[in-house]
């Protein structure tokens, strides 16, 4: 049963990205005629009649064939793009008092679908060189067919069924039922639904009520910043750990950045949290429709300036639109506060990093926040990669379900990583559905993955935790500077069967004569100065080392997961070194790390940062369980060479 509601979660959430993709890369158009609009008509801030007379063309016509457009392309490329625009301009026409961008969203991927199906029953059967007659003349045909069917049935049908929503939210206005609307809408906002119900459902009823009335409240339902904002001043004053210390960042991404997906791991991780945006979200509602708010425009992303660009110029709409979200963060702010100082527990970095994933489970999702959570306890962060490692990256795309949320944020800290180190690589965002056919390294979260490997799987993934603080951002760097590849761990600087060398290029790395099998300890403390008199006998470092090793570990563990720990000394320790190296200790029955049994044991030694490449080596080989399982199964060591080798 929980597996079937996982399922039909993910099939809602895979429905809403694809409505998102259809307006989301448009909404520069959206935002465009918002614009015009604002300034231009008789009530604007500079009336202009001729400048006006490009607003009802623009929302009759530009708008939904965009949207045509974009949906058919998803579904079948160019060819499909421009089947969808041809079809859509039958709703368009067939329904000419009611702007078609509900109809557009059916015409264009349908009209793609078709199209798409019909080059796959002719496929090889096409005479050479009469392929682009066919392609022009089948795409004018079909075309022509669809709109004619869009024309006489789907716009006079999609018109009837927007005069309904729209006649359903007019009584919900006018019993003052509409905040109501919170209820639903909050907790789906948390449960990564906010695309199927902002850009599916609000955006094309509130372009409907905005040619009746010249503004829509429905663009603020969703879209209103003040009920995660109030949360998040709350976890500023009244919070603990590291949710408190995060969440002035939070606050100014969410508010000026407007990307809400930053206060829904804090929501999750006190669920009671979530009356406090419902009653937040209906409190910003009601004000609303007291004083008349509403926007112009759909307001993407939900940030304070998107709002005041698209808010009406005439009356107190501004005065209604920022009192709407005051109100929604007062309320939300004064419940939380209540909920988090009546909460009894102490909320370690642990506790709060243990709830994450509690609540990361609960939504089907991972926060966009867990790896900040998890920091100060010494969490890494869980990443992993598939495919080859390109040999000359050009482009990396990180990816997510709408393209301008955290993937914004994800590709913002590593350009920034990639300028510092010189390189001359672009990176970007995009929605997965919209990720560019020559990207070579896509960076998605780890629930998210599997789809972009679907759309893309020749290109190389990683999968992370969270866009905000991933170590992987620092790995991939170092790859990208030293070239290193799945296939060539830094484990081995040579691809020969024998170990690995170091800078020397003689020198190994690691022998069969510093691998220790089938090895038992009391405590870890014990496993740590065992393997780190290992590093000393075989040259690698001074006694002096070992002492060091054991501080390190009191500072956070080194226990990395996947039943693995790297001890190594402290940035003190560096003058121990003598030369790079490393041991390999296998604990088949495993040794205490602080509640997690690591079963092997790399002891690590670095000299003028080669450590970094050790490590890199070692987390690409035991990133993989079934790597790890291989290399405590040994029964010698030089199969567990053998097997490091392999891999």
């Amino acid at each position: 049963m929980e597996r079937e509601r996982s399922s039909v979660k993910v099939k809602v959430q895979k429905f809403g990205n694809f409505l998102s993709s259809m307006v989301m890369p448009n909404i520069g158009a959206f935002i465009a005629w918002g614009l015009i609009t604002a300034l231009f008509i008789p009530t604007g801030f500079f009336p202009n009649e001729q400048f006006a007379s490009l607003v009802g063309p623009m929302i009759t016509y530009l708008l939904p064939l965009l949207i045509g457009y974009t949906g058919g392309k998803l579904v079948h490329d160019q060819r499909g793009g421009v089947i969808g625009a041809i079809a859509t301009m039958g709703v368009i026409v067939g329904a000419p008092d009611t702007p078609m961008f509900l109809g557009a969203m059916i015409m264009g991927p349908l009209a793609a679908w078709v199209i798409k199906q019909f080059d796959r029953l002719i496929e090889g059967k096409i005479r050479s060189g009469f392929e682009m007659l066919v392609n022009n003349f089948s795409s004018g045909i079909i075309g022509g067919a669809l709109a004619i069917f869009a024309y006489l049935g789907i716009g006079p049908a999609v018109s009837a069924l927007t005069q309904v929503l729209v006649a359903g939210v007019d009584w919900l206005l006018e019993t003052g039922l509409l905040p109501l609307t919170s209820i639903l809408i909050e907790p789906g906002k948390i449960l990564f639904l906010n695309n199927a119900i902002n850009h599916g459902i609000l955006t094309p009823l509130g372009l409907e009520q905005v040619q009746q009335a010249g503004r829509s409240v429905l663009f603020l339902l969703e879209a209103n910043p003040g009920p995660g904002l109030g949360v998040l001043l709350a976890f500023m004053f009244f919070g603990k750990g590291i949710a408190k210390q995060s969440a002035p960042g939070a606050v100014i991404i969410h508010f000026l950045g407007g990307i809400h997906e930053i206060y829904f791991p804090y929501v999750l991780m006190k669920p009671m949290l979530l009356l406090s945006v419902i009653l937040g979200g209906m409190s910003g509602v009601f004000t609303l429709v007291l004083m008349g708010g509403g926007l112009m425009a759909p307001a993407s992303p939900g940030s304070i300036f998107a709002i005041a660009a698209v808010t009406p110029p005439e009356g107190m709409a501004y005065v209604a639109n920022f009192t709407a979200i005051l109100v929604a963060a007062t309320v939300s702010f004064l419940i939380s506060a209540v909920i988090l100082k009546r909460s009894k527990d102490t909320a370690s970095d642990e506790d709060v990093e243990a709830a994450t994933r509690r609540m990361e489970e609960m939504k089907g999702k991972k926060s966009s926040v867990a790896g900040a959570l998890g920091a100060s306890a010494g969490g890494a962060g869980t990443a992993s990669a598939a495919g080859t490692f390109p040999e000359d990256v050009h482009k990396i795309v990180f990816a997510c379900d709408a393209g301008m949320g955290s993937s914004a944020m994800g590709a913002s800290l590593l350009s920034k990583k990639v300028k510092e180190a010189g390189m001359d690589i672009k990176v970007t965002n995009s929605a997965i559905s919209s990720i560019p056919a020559d990207t070579q390294i896509i960076i998605t979260q780890d629930k998210l993955t599997p789809r972009a490997k679907d759309r893309h799987p020749d290109a190389y993934h990683i999968s992370v935790d969270n866009f905000l603080s991933s170590p992987e951002y620092d790995h991939l760097i170092e790859r990208l500077q030293h070239g290193v590849t799945q296939e060539q761990s830094e484990l081995v600087e040579d691809s020969e069967a024998n170990a690995a060398t170091g800078d020397e290029g003689d020198a190994p790395l690691l022998t069969e004569d510093n691998i220790f099998i089938n090895k038992s300890f009391r405590t870890k403390e014990e496993a740590i100065r065992f393997a780190g008199d290992a590093l000393v006998a075989a040259g690698y470092v001074e006694p002096s080392y070992v002492d060091e090793m054991i501080k390190r570990e009191e500072i956070t563990t080194t226990y990395m997961g996947n039943d693995v720990a790297i001890p190594h000394g402290t940035e003190e320790a560096k003058k121990a070194v003598i030369k790079s190296g490393f041991t390999v200790v296998q604990v088949p029955d495993g040794v205490d790390f602080d509640g997690e049994k690591a079963k092997l044991i790399f002891a690590i030694a670095g000299k003028d940062g080669t450590h970094l490449e050790i490590l890199s080596g070692i987390a690409v080989i035991c990133a993989e369980q079934s790597n790890v399982d291989e290399l405590v199964a040994a029964k010698s060591p030089k199969e567990l060479l053998d097997i490091l080798n392999s891999k």
